[in-house]
């Protein structure tokens, strides 16, 4: 899987989860992992998540770390047992950094509040996933958690692709198991 730290600050508004955007974007044919970092702002129209449009809950940051990833020749299932790991993977990288961080299914809570968004959706041709951490606390709807206010962490740059690294040598290695077994 490749990966890629955006330099430029995007906006995400949620039309960013969309086949090929990734190849469009950045010329990065295949599964990838991109990470930027920006104001997030995802309204009801361009939600994914049909629970949070039932329940009028669009998403906002005034400063988020936003990782897209596209994965090809997969179904919605197995898409969203990568969404998890994904998940485990950015739990996984706050601990070795000395934090105390809970997850429940693909949701990050710091002192008991949600430090991250995230949603996996299938296209015709891949499945796409979304995960947001907050950088910054204020102007969410909600008490949340971040990685600057809360965690003191600095240098998001780093931490992104300590992240991208991290879930792509798993899921290579992963795809690798399953070349080394007999089948029975």
């Amino acid at each position: 899987m490749k990966t890629l730290f955006i330099d430029k600050e995007i906006k995400y508004i949620g039309s960013q989860l969309a086949p090929h955007w990734i190849y469009k974007n950045f010329k990065i044919q295949g599964d990838a992992i991109v990470a930027f970092v920006g104001e997030c702002e995802v309204k009801l129209t361009e939600m994914v998540d049909i629970e949070d449009v039932i329940n009028d809950e669009p998403i906002y940051s005034k400063y988020m770390l936003s990782f897209i990833s596209e994965q090809f020749n997969t179904e919605l299932i197995e898409g969203v047992f990568r969404q998890r790991l994904l998940m485990c993977t950015i739990k996984e990288c706050l601990e070795r950094r000395g934090f105390s961080v809970k997850r429940d299914g693909d949701d990050l809570f710091v002192n008991d509040k949600k430090l991250s968004v995230s949603i996996a959706t299938k296209s015709l041709t891949s499945v796409l996933i979304h995960t947001g951490i907050n950088i910054l606390s204020q102007g969410a709807p909600i008490e949340v958690s971040s990685l600057k206010d809360d965690l003191g962490i600095e240098n998001i740059k780093e931490f992104a692709i300590e992240v991208m690294t991290s879930y792509s040598k798993e899921i290579d290695d992963i795809v690798l198991a399953s070349t080394k077994v007999r089948g029975v």
